[in-house]
C-alpha cells in the first residue's frame, strides 16, 4: 500500500479548509434531502411513509397543467407518465412543496413493442436506467411508476417479466424509492400474473373511472389485500356511458362531473382507508379524448371547471373563494342529449342552457359546433381534434343561441361554454345527427 503526501502552502490552508467544509456540508445536505419512501402496515391499515412520516397522497395526474394551481388548491403530490422534462418537473414540485410519482414510460404491445425481442427489452432497460440514475436523488421524488396500463390489450405475459427487470434495476440503483406499475382496472387474473412475474413491484396501483362507484366490490372480488394507490380516476369514461342511436357517447356536463368527482373521492377513495394510500385525480390539464372536454379539469386556455372546485373541497374541507358556474340544464330543439336529437340540414334550431353562479358573477356564453370524433384510439393515446364549423350561429343571447344545422348529413356536437370572468367555466355538449 502506498501513501502520497501533498504539500500545501500554509497560506492556502484556510481556503482549503473552507472548501472541504463546503463539500462536506453540501454532500450531507444532499443526502439529507433525499426522500425515502416506504409502506408500513399500521393499526389504521397500510400507510405510505416519507422519511419516517406518514404521507397520504392527495395528488393529480399532470399533463400540460398548472402545477402552481395544483399546490394552491391543496394537493401535496403530482404524477407524471414519463421522465420527459423530469428534472424540471421535480424542481418545480420541490419549489411548491409537492412530491412526485415519476412515471417511467415503458413500450406497449399495441404500439408495436415486441416483448419477445430481447435486444429491444435490453435497450429499453438501459434507457430507463440512465433516466433513473439522473433523477433518483432529487428531494421531490417519491415513487417510481413503471409503465402505464401495461395490461391493456396485452397479449404476452413477458410484459411483466420486463416490468419486473425494470423494478429490480431501480431497487439496485435507488434503494430509497418504491416502485409500482399502474393497471387498467383491477381483477384477480392480472394481480396473479403480477405476483408471479413481477414480484419486485412494491405495491399495486389501479386506474378506474365509472367503476370507482363499485371500487369496494372490485377490491373484494380481486382478493387483493395489500396496499393500493389509485393513480387515475375521474370522469366516467366514454366507454362506460350510454350512446346515441348512431354510436356517439353521451358526456356528462361539467357540474355532473364535479358531483361525481367529490362523491367518488369521499365514498370510494377515502372509504377504503385500510388499503388505499392515496390517489391521483385525472386530469389536471386538458386533452382531446373523444371530445376536448371529456377528462380535462381545465380548458385549453387554463380556465378551471367545477371539478377543480370539487377537489379543492375534497383536499381542504372548504370551497374555493370564487367558484365555477353551475350548469343545471341544456337543451337543443327542446330535447336533451339522451333524446337522440336529429336535425334537418340547413334548418334553424334553438339551443338553451340554464346556468347559475354561486358568486353572482356576470356570465359569458360561447357556442361551438364540431364534427363527431371518429377516433378509435384507446388507453389515452393521442387523438385528433375534430373540425370546428364556422358561420352556423345566427343569433346568440345570454343562455340561448339559434343556429343553422350543417348541410352535410352526419354526426355533430353542439358545445356550450359559460365563463364567469374569474377564469372559471361550465361546459356541456349535445351530440346530434343531421339527416339527408
Amino acid at each position: 500500500m502506498s501513501f502520497f503526501l501533498i504539500k500545501i502552502p500554509i497560506k492556502n490552508l484556510p481556503l482549503l479548509l473552507v472548501w472541504l467544509a463546503i463539500v462536506f456540508f453540501n454532500s450531507n445536505d444532499l443526502n439529507a434531502q433525499i426522500t425515502k419512501s416506504e409502506i408500513r402496515l399500521t393499526d389504521e391499515g397500510y400507510r405510505l411513509f416519507l422519511n419516517g412520516e406518514p404521507f397520504y397522497i392527495k395528488g393529480a395526474g399532470l399533463d400540460n397543467g398548472d402545477m402552481d394551481a395544483l399546490a394552491q388548491h391543496g394537493a401535496n403530490s403530482v404524477r407524471t407518465w414519463s421522465t420527459d422534462n423530469g428534472k424540471e418537473v421535480l424542481d418545480k414540485a420541490h419549489k411548491l412543496g409537492l412530491k412526485v410519482m415519476m412515471g417511467v414510460w415503458v413500450g406497449h404491445e399495441r404500439h408495436g413493442f415486441d416483448y419477445n425481442d430481447k435486444k429491444a427489452i435490453k435497450a429499453q432497460l438501459e434507457r430507463i436506467r440512465e433516466r433513473v440514475l439522473a433523477l433518483k436523488d432529487h428531494p421531490a421524488l417519491m415513487v417510481w411508476g413503471v409503465g402505464n396500463e401495461m395490461n391493456l390489450q396485452s397479449k404476452s405475459p413477458n410484459v411483466w417479466n420486463a416490468v419486473n427487470e425494470i423494478a429490480q434495476m431501480i431497487h439496485e440503483v435507488d434503494p430509497n424509492h418504491l416502485t409500482t406499475s399502474p393497471l387498467a382496472g383491477i381483477n384477480k387474473e392480472d394481480i396473479a400474473l403480477i405476483a408471479q412475474r413481477a414480484p419486485d413491484i412494491d405495491f399495486l396501483s389501479v386506474q378506474l373511472y365509472g367503476a370507482m362507484d363499485i371500487l369496494p366490490r372490485l377490491i373484494l372480488e380481486s382478493e387483493y389485500q395489500g396496499p393500493l394507490l389509485i393513480t387515475e380516476w375521474g370522469a366516467t369514461g366514454y366507454w362506460e356511458v350510454e350512446k346515441t342511436a348512431w354510436g356517439a357517447p353521451l358526456e356528462n356536463h361539467s357540474s355532473k362531473k364535479a358531483d361525481l368527482y367529490l362523491k367518488r373521492y369521499q365514498k370510494s377513495v377515502l372509504g377504503q382507508s385500510q388499503q388505499i394510500i392515496g390517489s391521483f385525480v385525472f386530469l389536471w390539464g386538458q386533452k382531446q379524448e373523444r371530445t376536448p372536454t371529456w377528462f380535462g379539469m381545465f380548458m385549453p386556455d387554463g380556465k378551471e371547471t367545477e371539478a377543480v372546485d370539487a377537489m379543492h373541497y375534497a383536499w381542504n374541507g372548504i370551497w374555493p373563494k370564487n367558484r365555477s358556474p353551475r350548469l343545471h340544464d341544456f337543451t337543443l330543439a327542446e330535447k336533451r342529449a339522451d333524446d337522440n336529437v336529429q336535425l334537418n340540414g340547413g334548418d334553424s334550431y334553438l339551443a338553451e342552457v340554464n346556468v347559475s353562479d354561486y358568486d353572482k358573477d356576470q356570465l359569458f356564453y360561447r357556442w361551438e359546433i364540431m364534427r363527431e370524433s371518429q377516433s378509435t384510439k384507446t388507453g389515452g393515446d393521442a387523438e385528433y381534434v375534430p373540425e370546428s364549423l364556422k358561420g352556423l350561429f345566427l343569433e346568440t343571447k345570454d343562455g340561448s343561441t339559434t343556429f343553422k344545422a350543417p348541410s352535410s348529413p352526419g354526426a355533430y356536437r353542439l358545445f356550450v361554454y359559460v365563463e364567469d370572468g374569474h377564469s372559471h367555466v361550465a361546459h356541456a355538449n349535445i351530440p346530434f345527427w343531421v339527416r339527408k
